[in-house]
């Protein structure tokens, strides 16, 4: 396109190092296109991250994240700290989306030089939204940002393992939402290090505390205890009680060495998530191209032939494994 300026690989990693907002956001367009010249930029600067403090934020559609972020973001600032955030939430405001109010509140904040925001979609990334995100994650820690939230909608595995990245997860929920209990339910308390129920003057808010409490008791024997706190995004009340217990919740990581330990085991299962990602997008372009596979899946959805014996046959012809895996 004409006007545009094309970065060297040099000219990205110098300007990302330095902090420079353009190069910067470069970069992650290059992640987002899933250009090859991203790859190498991130790759000459992986030595100089692990500086940034990585906040996930997730929950489900619509409890108010990306207020809560809006709302966060001059109260982490005021303690002299800059800001890069990752949304990665189709339905946050922090995306072209953005409803009027929400632009207003945010407005702010992308005009200061010490917070870099950033939607983003999967477009054509080979290995998908997990490394999309962590790339991101490591061009704003290289560019030298303190603390880094990361916006996801807590449902479905890349958005599981997305928040993977992160040293300190926060779940938000809102009250009167049944979804949100659900999602309790159904394993998503696993994850979260901290929890905001956002909305404190909704009639069943103390209500969500107690039925959040009654599932957390039911790990008694965790070490860490996912403190809960009731915020008004929008007012912006309890933000800094939240911010405190997320500060609570790193200083618990760095005693005994936690956070490092915590850090190097999602480095790994992030290793391994992106390439499951890689290997599944190889594997279904193999069988896309190759009419003899397409038979194979058309002899299961036939029932001529069981679902395992399809997955040596694929396996063989794909990736040379043979049935007892090797």
């Amino acid at each position: 396109m004409a006007g545009r300026r094309r970065w060297t690989r040099e000219e990205l990693v110098e300007g990302v190092r330095a902090g420079d907002r353009r190069a910067l956001a470069r970069a992650i367009s290059l992640v987002e296109n899933g250009d090859r010249l991203a790859a190498e930029v991130v790759h000459d600067l992986y030595p100089e991250t692990g500086r940034a403090y990585a906040v996930g934020i997730t929950g489900p559609p619509g409890v108010g994240k990306s207020s809560l972020i809006a709302a966060l973001l001059p109260h982490v600032r005021g303690l002299g700290l800059s800001v890069g955030v990752v949304s990665v939430d189709p339905s946050s405001p922090f995306s072209q989306g953005a409803l009027l109010g929400d632009r207003i509140r945010l407005a702010d904040h992308f005009l200061d030089p010490g917070v870099f925001i950033r939607s983003m979609g999967t477009r054509g990334h080979l290995g998908g939204l997990a490394e999309a995100s962590l790339q991101a994650l490591l061009l704003l820690d290289a560019a030298g940002k303190d603390v880094v939230f990361v916006e996801t909608v807590g449902t479905g595995q890349s958005e599981v393992e997305v928040i993977g990245i992160a040293d300190t997860v926060l779940l938000v929920l809102m009250p009167g939402s049944g979804d949100s209990i659900q999602a309790l339910k159904a394993g998503i308390m696993e994850i979260p290090d901290v929890i905001a129920v956002n909305k404190l003057d909704h009639p069943a808010a103390r209500t969500m505390v107690k039925e959040v409490r009654s599932v957390l008791a039911l790990d008694a024997d965790r070490e860490w205890q996912p403190p809960i706190v009731l915020t008004e995004a929008v007012r912006g009340e309890n933000v800094a009680k939240l911010w405190e217990e997320i500060a609570s919740h790193r200083a618990f990581l760095e005693r005994d060495g936690l956070l490092e330990e915590r850090r190097r085991r999602n480095l790994s299962q992030e290793v391994f998530a992106v390439a499951s990602s890689r290997a599944k997008a190889h594997l279904v372009r193999a069988v896309e191209d190759d009419a003899e596979l397409r038979r194979v899946l058309e002899e299961v959805e036939g029932r001529r032939l069981d679902p395992l014996s399809a997955v040596d046959e694929i396996l063989e012809k794909v990736f040379r494994i043979d049935a007892d895996g090797r």
